[in-house]
């Protein structure tokens, strides 16, 4: 997207309460990619809308979005996983200092692993969110969509990856594999029988995918 339009775009944002501006400078300092002002204004109006009950998170980080989606349906009950035991910490401690623990929910291990043991307990969310390792989005997308319910969502973040998925030849050649990767997952949402896909190109690509009633 146009820098003026992003510039433009977060020019419009509502003003961010103190400690949204702390955990993203947290990310910023720390080097830990969070997702990008305007896509996560956007993630928290699809939030607004849909009201989820019970939302499933698959990489956490610092629990930077986990917060923000709460804030935007403060009734939500929320699962997030995060393989890194360091992040994982971290977003204990920034959920503990909202008072938020009630709400939300880390899980730490490997999502392919704990989406199965969520599967196992039968649990049901109306929403899921993936923003993990970007190879990996394929199989989450196959673990995670059985444990969504009817009319329920799911958000894929990165999934235009700085546009390289448009141009792969542009990709550098340490990233073409992944490039592919995403490409194929993309293919997968746009054609799968149970679900309706958007891809929409704000910050790094969001898929909403909504499943068929």
């Amino acid at each position: 997207m146009d820098e003026q339009i992003i510039n433009y775009l977060q020019q419009t944002l509502p003003e961010k309460k103190a400690w949204v501006m702390e955990l993203e400078n947290q990310a910023k300092r720390d080097n830990v990619p969070i997702m990008d002002p305007v896509s996560m204004n956007f993630t928290m109006q699809l939030i607004r809308l849909k009201k989820p009950k019970k939302i499933l998170e698959i990489g956490t980080a610092i629990g930077y979005s986990a917060l923000r989606m709460l804030e935007a349906y403060p009734d939500a009950s929320i699962t997030t996983i995060e393989k890194d035991e360091g992040r994982y910490h971290q977003a204990i401690d920034n959920i503990n200092k909202q008072n938020k623990e009630e709400n939300i929910t880390v899980i730490l291990g490997d999502a392919l692993e704990k989406i199965s043991d969520l599967a196992k307990n039968e649990e049901v969310f109306d929403f899921i969110f993936i923003d993990a390792a970007k190879g990996q989005y394929k199989r989450f997308f196959e673990l995670a969509s059985p444990l969504l319910d009817h009319n329920g969502l799911i958000l894929s973040d990165n999934v235009l990856f700085r546009g390289h998925v448009a141009v792969p030849d542009n990709a550098h050649p340490r990233h073409k594999k992944m490039v592919e990767k995403i490409r194929q997952y993309n293919e997968l949402l746009v054609q799968h029988p149970d679900f309706t896909t958007s891809i929409v190109p704000i910050g790094d690509g969001i898929a909403i995918s909504l499943k068929n009633s």
